[in-house]
């Protein structure tokens, strides 16, 4: 089969797309025939090695995919041969196979196409387990969204709209918020021409209950500042390179905590919880409540120019790869 081999760190430039001998399915596992891989931000922090997951070499990148069962252990139940399946693999999904934990494989709606399901766990989930288990957003509350245009930030955008929350977008243009807005944000703020305390200031007086933060960088002291009283800061990843320094004091004067969100890991160690989220998901996806944004597909041999896109920030929500098995 075709993969896209990593068998040096450093930019997206270095994969190789190659022939490789198909992954085994063990007794827990499922085999999933790939017809489209999710591209994220963690994918290029792996292969530069500058993620807290540093596999050995070589390696194949890709920690989402959806496709088609083509195979289940023997210790597999519930999951049938055949069936449109998303999953949350964490390493091996720019492949035209991949195998992965049975409890990381859920069962689609047909209404989902593959292309759109390719890019759903790492984005809702994460955005799912930080506003929902970790910050307990609630109904009437104010939701801060910084880097609301990407994948994470608008899944952030609907989810918080979902649970009834008023919703604030924060990006670097006005093209960025446009598609905020379109899906739901409440108010926005432009991190190119306005302050953004000054804007949260004016937006909400008080502050805001919850910040979504997966980008880090100079704007977190800002948001920081701008919590009311209890309200809960979510650290999501440091897509602007940045990891910012937080003054406990901060936390202090607002009553406020601080939450880290690392999805993975968490739905690793909780698979009924995570699958429960999943169910919670697809049938606000079923409703329309959740439209999945795809700005752009790249053949799998592409890996290294769509990797390229997500790791300049160029993304507007998500960018998938698409399989010749498919």
């Amino acid at each position: 089969m075709k993969a896209q081999l990593c068998r040096a760190l450093g930019t997206p430039d270095t994969l190789r797309y190659e022939d490789v001998d198909p992954p085994t399915v063990g007794p827990d596992q499922v085999l999933v025939e790939v017809h489209a891989a999710g591209v994220n931000f963690p994918d290029g922090l792996i292969v530069s090695g500058n993620y807290q997951t540093k596999p050995p070499l070589p390696f194949v990148p890709g920690s989402e995919a959806a496709g088609v069962v083509r195979a289940v252990g023997a210790d597999v139940t519930g999951i049938a041969v055949g069936a449109r399946v998303l999953a949350f693999c964490g390493m091996g999904g720019y492949a035209e196979q991949v195998a992965v934990p049975a409890t990381m494989v859920f069962p689609i709606p047909d209404s989902l196409s593959y292309t759109d399901a390719a890019g759903f766990a790492v984005t809702y989930g994460t955005s799912c387990h930080g506003l929902v288990d970790r910050a307990d957003l609630r109904a009437g509350e104010t939701l801060l969204v910084l880097g609301a245009s990407g994948g994470v930030g608008l899944a952030a955008v609907e989810i918080g709209k979902a649970l009834g929350a008023r919703v604030i977008a924060a990006a670097s243009s006005p093209e960025k918020l446009e598609l905020c807005r379109a899906r739901g944000a409440d108010e926005t703020i432009d991190y190119s021409s306005e302050d953004p305390r000054a804007r949260i200031t004016e937006l909400t007086g008080a502050g805001v209950d919850v910040v979504y933060d997966p980008v880090g960088g100079e704007h977190a002291q800002a948001a920081i500042r701008s919590l009311a009283w209890g309200g809960r800061y979510l650290t999501v990843g440091y897509a602007s390179g940045d990891i910012p320094k937080v003054g406990m004091n901060r936390l202090l004067v607002s009553s406020g905590s601080l939450h880290g969100v690392l999805w993975g890991a968490w739905a690793k160690r909780n698979p009924e919880r995570n699958a429960d989220n999943m169910n919670r998901l697809f049938g606000w996806y079923e409703r329309g409540v959740l439209r999945p944004h795809v700005s752009e597909t790249f053949p799998l041999s592409d890996a290294a120019a769509a990797l390229d896109v997500v790791m300049g920030r160029r993304a507007l929500g998500k960018v998938v790869l698409t399989s010749a098995a498919g």
